[in-house]
């Protein structure tokens, strides 16, 4: 275990409310994105308790901007 970064070694979880504050998302888009498929699965902490992996959420922010790149490059193409 590395003592100076353990988050390099352990994954962190972080709450529906952090990952709302992340992704700029409503609780409402967050749970809706998760019942379709197109957000990161919740780990389950207890009855009505979830938290999300934080590198998975920020990778998931990470393709949402690459697929913005992606589609402002064909945008401009066809205002060209």
């Amino acid at each position: 275990m590395n003592a100076t970064n353990p988050s390099a070694v352990e994954p962190s979880l972080v709450s529906i409310k952090s990952a709302c504050a992340l992704t700029s998302l409503s609780r409402t888009m967050i749970n809706r994105y998760r019942a379709e498929g197109r957000f990161p699965s919740a780990v389950p902490l207890g009855d009505r308790r979830v938290a999300f992996v934080k590198s998975e959420v920020a990778e998931w922010i990470a393709a949402r901007i690459a697929a913005r790149g992606a589609n402002d490059n064909s945008k401009q193409e066809v205002a060209a």
